[in-house]
């Protein structure tokens, strides 16, 4: 099975943000989380948006990769 590659404005569009660069960079550098909280049950998530990423990571998809790459930004 070919993995589709997901760029980080895409996964941004999926959770109904603004996804340009410098909408993507905001967001980054204005949020935060600390280690002990999982990327899909930060505060600053609606339900469908946790839902999703939470969904999506745990069923290894193709958005996996770059969940991965926005928890990791977000750290």
């Amino acid at each position: 099975m070919e993995h589709t590659h997901h760029p980080l404005s895409e996964l941004f569009e999926q959770l109904g943000l603004e996804s340009g660069h410098d909408a993507i960079e905001h967001f980054i550098s204005s949020h935060s989380l600390p280690e002990n909280i999982e990327l899909a049950n930060a505060p600053f998530w609606s339900q469908p948006q946790a839902s999703f990423l939470k969904e999506e990571w745990h069923a290894d998809s193709d958005w996996a990769e770059v969940i991965d790459q926005l928890n990791i930004r977000l750290r």
